[in-house]
């Protein structure tokens, strides 16, 4: 399986698509300047106390207090807190990590008022970023993720992942690790580390505990609300966790960011640096390589995928709700059984597209076309696994139900993707009435008389709907060449599949936009 990654950088966001095959199953937001990233460790303030949730409001320097819960504090939170105590105190030498004892852990049965009280500082690690009306959610069993490995301090255990099958490999890394990890640190070996040797796992290990011990002179003159360690960003935590060495290509559209990407892979993989490459087009790039208009076709209430079979998928506060139809798929000559097995089969596939599309967290429930044969109805069930599989995010899939309903539950730690592809009318507005449109032609040449005669631009770029660019551009008499005669400076015009009908846009020679 080949992957492409795309990069749309802009001032205010990129945003990354990924590609298997061609076929667009992840897209990410990350707004610039964005906080309270999954992975970022604050030094919080206890702000109230709720015995009857057993957990606790910190202010973590967010709108709206963020949530602990005390299953979400960890074993070692005493150890923690006496750490925290230690490093704050400016009498004090910051004394060696590895040197510090281990106090017991905290009882599982036990209750946040033990723990915790109001004004208290904490550090704690963002979990869940804020969806919704809600706060971020925290925990205090703090760990720092690398390529290779997870690293765990205050604790003492290694173990490794459950997608390594290898029993012998899994020996190797524990009894690797044990040997070069210090005291008071524990680790999880990541999929990625199956394989690799001590040096490169040591290399990583190191640059993570360097990472971890820089905090403490942060922590020293920090006062809370504040960020400690803020996690990488999301394009370089989503290589981190995807990059595998069947990427084909990742292609960005700015420069210092194709610089980090590039200088990013050589630090892990130096013979395939040249995967990175700098998109130099004038299009933009997601509608050169396909993405605006899969992104179109993959998000709203109705998506097709095979041959007139759809989904109709629905959200609601609690739960997400997709509906499997088969349309006009139905195959002549073949029982209606055995048509709604294909017809699901197919769905599964797109159903764990979506899911990783639009990050669909929570509760998701399917409803399956009806089969009656329990042998179809596993089939759906083996292969909604199967397919599921390469989705990184946790989940669990139950056997579908006599009524064919399927129940999904996949982790949430951020927004779902949303993107709204239902256009308002372009021409009425979604009022029911419009402007004569013989006027819209009229309305532009104005326009442009008003940029090269009144504001005297040497030459305009004009960025419209690509019917509107044909009728703009065809022919020796077309308005476009009308224009260049008339003025006798150049007219640009370029077509934008994003845009609405009548929608368009006019930019100078340095391609800054000209607003009107």
């Amino acid at each position: 399986m080949s992957s492409d990654l795309i990069i749309d950088v802009t001032p205010s966001e990129i945003v990354i698509a990924l590609q298997e095959n061609k076929k667009l199953v992840e897209l990410t937001r990350e707004k610039s300047g964005a906080k309270f990233a999954v992975g970022d460790i604050y030094l919080g303030k206890v702000k109230k106390i709720m015995p009857s949730l057993n957990a606790a409001f910190i202010d973590v320097g967010y709108e709206k207090d963020a949530f602990l819960h005390y299953l979400d504090m960890g074993p070692q939170f005493s150890t923690l807190n006496k750490f925290l105590r230690v490093v704050s105190s400016r009498k004090s030498k910051i004394p060696s990590f590895s040197r510090i004892h281990s106090d017991p852990d905290i009882i599982k049965e036990g209750r946040v008022t033990d723990v915790l009280k109001a004004g208290q500082n904490i550090l704690v690690q963002v979990a869940k970023e804020p969806i919704s009306t809600k706060g971020p959610r925290l925990t205090s069993e703090i760990s720092i993720a690398g390529r290779y490995i997870v690293l765990i301090p205050f604790s003492d255990k290694v173990s490794v992942s459950q997608k390594i099958k290898s029993n012998e490999e899994k020996n190797r890394l524990k009894k690797l690790i044990q040997s070069i990890k210090p005291h008071n640190y524990g680790v999880i070996v990541r999929t990625a580390g199956e394989g690799k040797k001590v040096a490169d796992l040591d290399q990583e290990l190191r640059r993570l505990i360097d990472k971890w011990e820089t905090t403490f002179h942060k922590l020293r003159r920090a006062s809370a609300p504040s960020l400690i360690v803020g996690e990488i960003d999301r394009t370089t935590a989503l290589l981190r966790d995807i990059y595998t060495s069947n990427f084909n290509s990742i292609i960005v559209n700015d420069q210092s960011v194709c610089t980090e990407i590039a200088e990013y892979i050589e630090s892990i993989e130096a013979a395939n640096k040249k995967t990175v490459k700098l998109y130099k087009g004038h299009r933009p790039i997601f509608e050169h390589y396909g993405i605006e208009k899969q992104i179109k076709a993959s998000f709203g209430k109705t998506v097709s995928f095979k041959n007139g079979a759809y989904l109709i998928v629905e959200h609601t506060e609690a739960f997400h709700v997709i509906d499997v139809n088969s349309g006009n798929r139905a195959k002549t000559g073949v029982d209606q059984e055995t048509n709604a097995l294909d017809v699901n089969l197919a769905a599964c596939e797109e159903i764990a597209r979506q899911l990783r599309l639009r990050d669909m967290g929570g509760i998701i429930v399917i409803d399956f076309i009806d089969m009656h044969n329990q042998n179809n109805r596993l089939k759906v069930y083996e292969y909604m696994k199967e397919v599921m599989a390469g989705d990184r995010t946790k989940h669990n899939i139950l056997p579908l139900s006599k009524f064919c309903l399927m129940q999904i539950t996949r982790q949430r730690v951020r927004p779902e993707e949303i993107i709204e592809t239902a256009e308002t009318c372009p021409v009425c507005k979604g009022l029911g009435t419009i402007t004569p449109t013989v006027l819209f032609a009229d309305d532009l040449e104005t326009k442009v008389h008003y940029i090269l005669k009144d504001l005297n631009k040497k030459r305009i770029y004009m960025a419209v709907h690509p019917y509107i660019h044909a009728f703009l551009t065809k022919g020796l008499r077309s308005p476009r060449n009308r224009w260049i005669f008339k003025y006798l400076k150049w007219v640009s015009i370029n077509a934008n599949s994003s845009y609405t009908f009548l929608e368009y846009h006019f930019y100078d020679e340095n391609m800054e936009e000209i607003i009107l």
